[in-house]
């Protein structure tokens, strides 16, 4: 859900530059078949040569910027998690050639194998208290002005499009609650952490993906982006039961005050993500994310029920009738 500029979607069809970077990088001659695009102007693509694959990223050079995803993914493999390895890079015609991590995406091993939810988000959970015991890289803050641009979101794109009125106050109300958000000791914070970029791998272990725009932030931020997945319904007792585990697995001192942090970060993140499906439909000509949407606002409901959020709820409350809380 990175920053992209207004431009056609691109079709699933290989950077004509493809099969010569390919060569380049011992790689002639390898069949390139589709394999997904996203939110954002990036693709991907399966290479086969034999019986060996990769992953092909495309990311058109004006309009991302693969450095970022590079470097946090050099830090994240330092640190000994598995982010994939790049197997070649072109910046300016903005080919990265990956290690594949094949096909055992997190969504849809649950929605065959629902009885292993609790084991594999407690690897998950685990997994973020581990990379939480680090000091974040040397990158820009997940801060106050950060969240407020990105709460914005919602003021710009939704409102319009559920054609109403921005309101007084919206600004003042968030003002009030961002001191939850900001933490003391920022940590590494991926920001797509759920369970569409989770890989299962051999060993146990959960390979990483979509972490390009990655920043130093509030430990809690990741946990609301993995708990409250705007794609899957995650169970109520998985939930609770896996804020429990982080704040004993990250020795968390005030529990209390780590909930407020994480139903304040998920209401700015659930509105946000709001703001964004909008402008994916309106902009971007992405119309899909439209039907997440009954789920998101359903996370944003009960994120506002929390007392640290009254100043949030009370304008959501005046300017964004229940009717109108769907497009």
């Amino acid at each position: 859900m990175g920053r992209s500029m207004a431009a056609p979607v691109p079709p699933m069809t290989p950077h004509p530059d493809a099969p010569e970077f390919l060569a380049r990088h011992g790689w002639e001659g390898a069949d390139i078949r589709p394999l997904a695009g996203d939110a954002s102007f990036r693709r991907y693509f399966r290479v086969h040569d034999g019986d060996r694959t990769a992953v092909l990223m495309d990311a058109p050079p004006h309009q991302e910027d693969s450095r970022p995803f590079l470097e946090i993914g050099k830090h994240l493999r330092e640190l000994g998690f598995a982010a994939p390895v790049p197997l070649g890079i072109d910046l300016s015609a903005g080919l990265v050639l990956l290690e594949d991590f094949g096909d055992a995406k997190v969504t849809p091993t649950l929605a065959s194998e629902a009885e292993r939810e609790a084991e594999i988000y407690t690897r998950a959970v685990d997994l973020l208290a581990e990379l939480h015991r680090h000091a974040a890289p040397n990158i820009e803050d997940y801060d106050e002005p950060e969240l407020r641009r990105e709460a914005r979101l919602f003021a710009e794109w939704y409102l319009p499009a559920a054609g109403l009125a921005e309101g007084a106050g919206y600004d003042e109300a968030w003002n009030a609650v961002w001191h939850h958000a900001v933490p003391a000791r920022p940590v590494l914070t991926l920001r797509d952490y759920h369970a569409d970029n989770l890989m299962l791998l051999d060993g146990g272990r959960l390979g990483l993906l979509d972490f390009q725009d990655a920043l130093a932030g509030h430990p809690a931020y990741d946990l609301v982006s993995l708990l409250q997945d705007a794609r899957r319904d995650v169970s109520p007792s998985i939930e609770t039961a896996m804020l429990e585990r982080y704040c004993d697995a990250a020795r968390v001192e005030d529990h209390v005050a780590f909930r407020a942090s994480y139903e304040v970060l998920g209401a700015q993140r659930n509105t946000k993500i709001l703001g964004v499906f909008t402008r994916l439909r309106e902009r971007d000509h992405k119309p899909a994310y439209i039907a997440l949407m009954p789920r998101v606002w359903a996370h944003l409901e009960r994120n506002l029920a929390h007392h640290a959020l009254a100043p949030v709820r009370a304008w959501f409350d005046e300017h964004v009738p229940a009717a109108k809380r769907h497009l």
